[in-house]
């Protein structure tokens, strides 16, 4: 990883990160959170009870015109931190009886927060550390990761490179997250959970489905089911709503209907897919969007 020729996502900007100048994902060298909070709605097995130690990181290296969350990953909303106060977060999550860490799009400052793990491990962070992601990442930097992340929660957007460009301004993003997906399998495999059936290692991929767009949901699902490990973990989103860009776009300008919900619902068992979740449609809908303050926790 390496800050002064940037070469941290698949975009290898090649800028001198350390200079000041940002590259595609708008990052410098400062680590810049929006919010480190308690999270209760990711998939059961994070949040468990006691809920997911969250850590938004601000800017992204994808342009998703439907981000829930664009105030920070596009508009870069949130506030400049140092690596030791990164690691204190971690700690301070750790205190409050959290089960896990969870790094939400992380991926541009893998290197100040491998740094910032090492400090944590170092001074007492023992729960497990989650690294959640678009998916659009380059394999070297997930070698340079491993040890370090005990969970990876990946993103597989896409299987045509055409809604790739259109809805996430990205080039080969299938070719690029499913080499990625296959380093974090690697690395964690298939997932360990305590007694309370809470994750503690392995890998859960995330698909999120967009009205319109039925046969690139089935796409991903036949290589997940081809291409990984029998047993692999999926988690099939239906949460999808027209916001920010999207409303602009005529497909993309409207939630799921049910009838595309139970197509892919039947489409999933015809696969016998048979570990991870799918999303009640409609279900909880606010929940998933932070009521961002763009502060942090104390």
């Amino acid at each position: 990883m390496n800050l002064r020729e940037c070469n941290i996502c698949p975009r290898n900007c090649k800028i001198d990160r350390t200079k000041g100048n940002i590259g595609y994902c708008k990052c410098d060298d400062k680590i810049k959170i929006a919010l480190a909070s308690i999270h209760h709605y990711e998939e059961p097995c994070i949040s468990g009870q006691n809920g997911s130690g969250t850590v938004f990181f601000s800017n992204c290296n994808l342009r998703c015109i439907y981000c829930q969350n664009y105030e920070i990953s596009q508009q870069g909303k949130g506030k400049e931190i140092t690596i030791e106060q990164l690691a204190k977060i971690f700690l301070k999550q750790q205190a409050k009886g959290v089960h896990n860490i969870n790094l939400v799009t992380p991926t541009m400052y893998a290197k100040q927060i491998k740094e910032a793990l090492i400090i944590s491990k170092s001074e007492g962070l023992f729960i497990p550390v989650i690294y959640n992601t678009n998916g659009y990442e380059n394999v070297q930097t997930l070698q340079e990761l491993e040890g370090l992340i005990d969970i990876y929660l990946p993103d597989l957007k896409y299987y045509s490179e055409e809604l790739g460009k259109k809805y996430s301004k990205v080039d080969g993003y299938f070719e690029v997250a499913t080499k990625a997906i296959q380093e974090m399998n690697r690395q964690v495999g298939q997932p360990v959970f305590n007694k309370n059936g809470i994750i503690q290692k392995g890998m859960i991929i995330r698909h999120l489905v967009l009205p319109n767009h039925l046969q690139n949901t089935k796409h991903i699902l036949k290589w997940i089911k081809e291409n990984m490990p029998e047993g692999s973990y999926i988690s099939v989103m239906a949460q999808y709503f027209p916001t920010y860009q999207a409303k602009k776009d005529e497909s993309m300008n409207r939630k799921l209907t049910l009838k595309e919900y139970r197509e892919i619902e039947s489409y999933l068992y015809t696969l016998n897919l048979q570990n991870g979740y799918m999303q009640e449609l409609g279900e909880h809908e606010e929940e998933y969007v932070p009521k961002f303050d763009l502060s942090i926790e104390n």
